[in-house]
């Protein structure tokens, strides 16, 4: 689809115009981290037993490490050097704290990270056929993120989505053992894990409410990890609301910071002293007798104010 600037009325096409090197997309990447991928920066050209990672990154909020390598080239496999990556991150835990240590100056342990939300990100202009298909698995902890530049000094991050599938990438690895080794520590968490023990009532208020969520607008999606699922921005990555589900009850914590939501229901509680999942000072407990819409009144703020 072309793109257009109005200059004095007049439309004027803008061009797309190559990468010369990959350094160009990782130093742009890099400088903006936490704005694409909202996941800070630990450091860039690590190397270890051979293997060079362009970017390291770290998850704070899924308490997992994130690799990015960027391709100009096609001629590359997704799942093979993705798990090669993988299989480099779970055999050498403690050279990748040691890392983070040294350069963000936090002592991390290797207890604090959750090694079962690892994943991988590839950047690139572009992915072939064969590159798209292979991320078509349900349980695939790979992300493909195509870049391009314009001639307005714009640039743009699409992410590529894969279609629903019930395809799961341990079909191929009883045949690759990397594969397979890889597989039984990390996963892809899907909405099945945190409803599991919910009972008809607590499903249906959460389905409920995420119909409500998602029809604000757009440019919302849903983020699911081990221990909570939450709705975030698609652009910014900045999570708004948070939902920990237990067998008759949903914890919903709103990314706001005390004094900045309007709780005329009296239906929070101040949580800034306290752990729970996710980040946010008011709790909401949604029980049986709860309404749904002075529930979402409260989202909303947390919406509007993450923007």
């Amino acid at each position: 689809m072309p793109l257009f600037k109005v200059n004095a009325k007049k439309l004027e096409q803008i061009e797309k115009i190559p990468f010369k090197l990959e350094r160009d997309m990782q130093t742009i990447t890099e400088n903006n981290l936490e704005i694409i991928f909202n996941l800070e920066f630990v450091c860039t050209e690590f190397q270890l037993n051979n293997l060079r990672i362009d970017t390291l990154g770290y998850d704070a909020e899924s308490k997992a490490f994130v690799i990015i390598e960027y391709k100009k080239e096609r001629n590359f496999s997704v799942i093979d050097q993705g798990y090669a990556y993988l299989a480099l991150l779970l055999n050498n835990k403690a050279d990748f704290i040691l890392e983070y240590n040294e350069k963000i100056g936090k002592s991390l342990k290797r207890n604090d990270v959750d090694w079962s939300q690892s994943r991988v990100i590839f950047v690139a202009p572009n992915f072939t056929t064969h590159q798209k298909g292979a991320i078509e698995f349900k349980d695939l902890p790979m992300e493909l993120w195509e870049i391009s530049k314009y001639t307005n000094n714009t640039v743009l991050f699409n992410q590529l989505k894969s279609p629903d599938t019930n395809e799961s990438i341990n079909t191929i690895s009883s045949t690759n053992s990397e594969i397979k080794k890889v597989s039984n520590e990390v996963k892809v968490y899907t909405e099945k894990e945190p409803l599991r023990g919910a009972s008809k009532l607590t499903n249906d208020f959460y389905f409920e409410l995420k119909e409500k969520i998602l029809s604000l607008n757009d440019d919302i999606e849903t983020h699911i990890t081990k221990n909570y699922i939450s709705f975030r921005n698609k652009t910014n990555k900045k999570n708004f609301v948070y939902f920990a589900i237990g067998k008759s009850y949903i914890d919903i914590v709103l990314n706001l910071k005390l004094g900045e939501l309007n709780d005329s229901y009296k239906i929070t509680d101040d949580v800034s002293k306290i752990g729970k999942w996710g980040t946010g000072d008011y709790r909401i407990k949604m029980k049986k007798d709860s309404k749904i819409d002075e529930v979402m009144y409260l989202i909303k703020q947390s919406y509007d104010k993450n923007q």
